[in-house]
């Protein structure tokens, strides 16, 4: 009679645990159909759940690392780890994303890898695309389903980083292929953003002389409006857009184009601007559903896409990963200080006066303390850490601040260390800007940021890391100003030549400020005149 109730324990308690695993299976993975031959002995079972589970649990946190690394599926997954490094390590450098991509963001970026693997060079449309351009042939309307928007190389790294995110969002509102101008370096800098394909401009591209392409071509935008050469019976071979941070009036009014007057009949489109022209097409009413579908948030559109789009070479990004391990990884807190000096490149005291203002002000960086002994060390207590990193083109002012903390060392105990490596602007050289990408990207990676008014360089270092930049404004009489700094209303750089006329009205003529006409366009702290996109008040409080 023992035995039998023994036997019965047994089979209740293997019962029981096969139970208890078909509901583990079932709430930690999908559904699967387990087919056994044989005896299935579940008297001991313990060792086989446990081992089950453990299997379940480390599927899990593999592909929770996944989805991490491919933030929030931002980013296309089975691309080759090995020939783009940064693409899914940088996500280990940085905090959290500050901004998550919308879902429908995520359908729209597989869509555009979709059309840019159909069309782009070495397909058949490209084929026919480019020798329509070389032949002449015009009114190619919906042509293998390809357009094409070809973004010049212009000006310096930043002013080049800028446009190509801006030119990027046009081609998604216009659904034209995106193909840049590699100009020196570009290759160099960036790994190429969209599986299975480039989006670098062939070099026996056929078009001659589009690098030379200015306000007074003929195929201008605005000569092209102004000339009434828009109607359904006008042919265009390509038509330029210039949106240069100086252009003329009537050029701007391509930030208002509906696309389907004209331009959409025209299979190539070429587009040279220095600045970031992403906010000014809030301004065009034909956009504005499509963007608040893509970016409910404003105040991140640059963060947002240069995640996906932007991810440096193994060349730079073994640079910027030597130096953060080096000097910055361990620290309790990092601070990036960004300095442009634009009276030129010798040392001026009242921009590091500047400097130690702004971040004595907000708090930023501990006040000295008591002078040092003669021995250069200080008696007290040992604080948290905190790495600054200075970038710019004069090394004195990283010597100052260094040289100020190690005589003066905080009073607190807090450890100041400071970093820098700097060297003369020289455009489109390969070594130096591969140099200043990575300081862009050292940038981006602290914690708080101080930043010189006006300067692209800055945008960018602020925008890539997702962080509010205090901006030192420009001094005038070499004065420095007060306040030294004002913190940014949000993270996205400046446009620093938008349109001033309204949209519907397409007076270019008439000057109108546009930072007032939608809540999310406000004018730039550093720029007045610039507008940048930020989230109102009323939706930050929501």
């Amino acid at each position: 009679m023992k035995k039998a109730s023994s036997a019965k324990v047994r089979r209740w308690s293997s019962v029981r645990n096969a139970v208890v695993v078909a509901l583990v299976m079932t709430v930690t993975m999908p559904p699967i159909l387990f087919i056994y031959s044989g005896h299935l002995d579940l008297d001991e079972p313990a060792v086989w759940i446990q081992s089950t589970v453990a299997g379940l649990g480390a599927r899990r946190r593999v592909g929770e690392q996944k989805k991490y690394e491919l933030l929030g599926g931002l980013l296309p997954p089975g691309l080759d780890d090995q020939s783009c490094d940064s693409r899914y390590q940088s996500v280990h450098y940085r905090k959290n994303m500050t901004r998550s991509p919308t879902p429908y963001l995520v359908m729209r970026l597989r869509q555009r890898e979709i059309l840019q693997r159909r069309c782009g060079p070495g397909t058949e449309p490209y084929t026919r695309a480019s020798q329509r351009l070389r032949s002449g042939q015009k009114n190619v309307d919906a042509v293998d389903g390809c357009s094409y928007l070809v973004l010049l190389s212009h000006r310096g790294l930043g002013n080049r980083i800028l446009a190509t995110v801006s030119a990027f969002l046009y081609a998604m509102l216009t659904d034209r292929v995106l193909l840049v101008d590699r100009g020196k370096a570009l290759g160099k800098l960036f790994c190429e953003p969209f599986p299975g394909t480039t989006w670098l401009l062939p070099l026996d591209f056929p078009l001659e002389g589009y690098k030379d392409l200015g306000e007074e071509a003929a195929e201008s935008y605005e000569n092209v409006t102004l000339g009434n050469n828009t109607g359904p019976a006008s042919e265009h071979r390509f038509v330029y857009i210039h949106l240069d941070h100086a252009a003329r009036a009537a050029n701007r009014l391509a930030y208002c184009d509906d696309h389907l007057q004209f331009l959409h009949r025209v299979q190539w489109v070429f587009l040279r601007t220095d600045s970031y022209i992403a906010p000014s097409l809030f301004l065009n009413p034909v956009h504005q559903k499509e963007l608040d579908r893509m970016f409910p948030r404003k105040d991140s559109v640059f963060y947002v896409l240069s995640r996906y789009l932007l991810h440096p070479t193994n060349g730079v990004w073994r640079m910027v990963t030597r130096f953060y391990d080096s000097y910055l990884k361990d620290a309790d807190e990092r601070l990036g200080i960004q300095i442009r000096v634009w009276d030129g490149d010798r040392p001026f005291q009242h921009i590091l006066d500047q400097i130690l203002a702004c971040t004595a002000q907000e708090h930023l960086l501990p006040a000295p303390g008591v002078v040092a002994s003669a021995g250069g060390a200080f008696a007290g207590a040992r604080g948290r850490s905190k790495a600054v990193l200075t970038t710019g083109l004069n090394g004195w002012y990283h010597d100052s601040i260094q040289e100020m903390y190690r005589r003066s060392p905080p009073a607190s105990g807090e450890v100041v260390s400071v970093h820098s490596h700097e060297e003369h602007q020289r455009f489109f050289q390969v070594e130096h800007d591969m140099k200043a990408l990575a300081e862009m990207y050292l940038l981006s990676m602290t914690d708080q940021i101080v930043t010189t008014g006006w300067s692209t360089f800055g945008y960018v270092g602020a925008a890539l890391g997702g962080l509010t930049p205090y901006i030192m404004m420009k001094p005038k009489n070499r004065v420095a100003p007060n306040p030294p700094c004002v913190r940014s209303m949000s993270m996205e750089p400046c446009n620093h030549g938008p349109p001033y006329f309204e949209c519907t009205r397409k007076e270019y003529h008439k000057v109108f400020h546009t930072g007032n006409t939608v809540p999310h366009l406000q004018s730039c702290e550093d720029i007045p005149w610039g507008v940048k996109l930020t989230e109102p008040m009323a939706y930050k409080e929501a």
